[in-house]
């Protein structure tokens, strides 16, 4: 049985998720022009490319452990989107999809079907991923010559995970 302490810790775990799609469409939404289309070197993904990857692993991954809550893939991974709008809508429904299998599969008591011990791992695993492609994004934009200004950025980004009244 869940204790009041419980629902408040998942909501808890819940917000962290919404923060972090928040930060990764703030960050999206701060590229300048050109942005999408920059790399960190000749052979690296684009930003786009990466934004698209994310979204992508989310889902698939979402697919395998918790097929009752899927939504449809793209037909492809790494997408040269060009509109900063479609990946951010894109964003949007895979951030609602993971979030609905994690609340649920924590709720039921469920584990997962093939990849993580419990529904918090896959959440964790998510966050760990898309960080470490917010930082190459950064490094890409700052090797095409587009460096963000930290005291601009960072309100959208490290500023939300701080942020003790945020609500979304």
């Amino acid at each position: 049985m869940a204790s009041a302490s419980d629902n408040k810790l998942l909501e808890v775990i819940l917000d962290s998720w919404d923060r972090n799609n928040l930060i990764l469409i703030n960050l999206l939404q701060a590229l300048p022009p050109g942005g999408l289309e920059a790399r960190a070197l000749p052979s690296s993904p684009t930003v786009a490319e990466m934004f698209t990857h994310m979204h992508f692993v989310r889902l698939i991954f979402l697919s395998e452990d918790v097929p009752e809550c899927a939504v449809s893939l793209p037909e492809r991974e790494w997408v040269r989107e060009g509109n900063p709008d479609v990946i951010a809508n894109e964003l949007e429904r895979s951030a609602g999809a993971v979030r609905h299998a994690v609340e649920s599969r924590i709720r039921s008591g469920e584990a997962m079907n093939l990849h993580y011990d419990h529904p918090l791992l896959y959440l964790q695993h998510m966050i760990w991923h898309e960080g470490y492609h917010h930082g190459q994004i950064k490094l890409a934009l700052k090797a095409a010559g587009h460096p963000f200004d930290d005291e601009v950025i960072g309100p959208l980004t490290w500023g939300i995970w701080m942020d003790k009244t945020q609500k979304r």
